[in-house]
């Protein structure tokens, strides 16, 4: 069995032309993050977040006001804190974005480089969750007890991390409940499969491709 390193990820939204438009505008981001037409319902906290890592604060500053002026809204305003800098937005069809640096100190202008995303889904028993992974041939790269673990991205584009549910949630500034559909899927894996808190994986394939408009 494959490796199941993350290609991209799916987004259900609405309007894909719309959404596709923010996600250029605001984060530069077109082969990554993908969208397919959903009218699932889903409501509240739909147990996952994507960051976008970057060098130093004025690019976090520069990724938030771009969101902001393609339509996002504030959760939490960006901000110093013992680990760095950062702040989480929620893009127009809900999904929650974080932008952070682990830098405190700016060394040079803005840049719109992204160093990496990463995906955290909230999962109700983080070690419960590493066990199926590892089991699925994932490779733990980082682990803290019951609390989060982090896996080795592999040869794919996007790392992908557990945090335990209520701590996400508390994390990007949102009541925990949520209920319906995620919102999203994984593409990625050689074989398509759901996990104990029924994030979908789908092989890559199947999804539908970024579309070059």
């Amino acid at each position: 069995m494959g490796m199941a390193n993350i290609a991209s990820i799916t987004l259900d939204v609405a309007d894909p032309t719309t959404a596709e438009r923010f996600y250029a505008e605001a984060f530069g981001l077109d082969s990554t993050i993908r969208t397919r037409v959903s009218q699932d319902p889903t409501t509240g906290f739909r147990g996952f977040m994507l960051a976008l890592t970057v060098s130093q604060p004025a690019t976090v500053d520069s990724f938030i006001a771009s969101a902001l002026a393609a339509g996002a809204t504030t959760l939490k305003p960006a901000a110093k804190s013992l680990w760095g800098y950062g702040g989480v937005v929620q893009a127009p069809d809900g999904e929650i974005w974080k932008i952070a640096t682990s830098a405190k100190k700016n060394t040079g202008p803005a840049t719109r480089q992204i160093d990496d995303i990463v995906l955290l889904v909230g999962v109700a028993d983080v070690a419960a969750s590493k066990r199926f992974y590892v089991g699925r041939g994932l490779t733990v790269a980082k682990s803290f007890g019951r609390t989060y673990a982090e896996f080795d991205a592999g040869s794919g584009c996007v790392k992908f991390a557990l945090y335990r549910r209520r701590a996400l949630a508390k994390e990007v500034g949102v009541a925990p409940e949520g209920s319906g559909s995620h919102g999203f899927v994984i593409g990625g894996g050689s074989e398509p499969f759901t996990d104990p808190d029924g994030f979908e994986w789908q092989t890559a394939a199947s999804l539908p491709l970024a579309s070059s408009s």
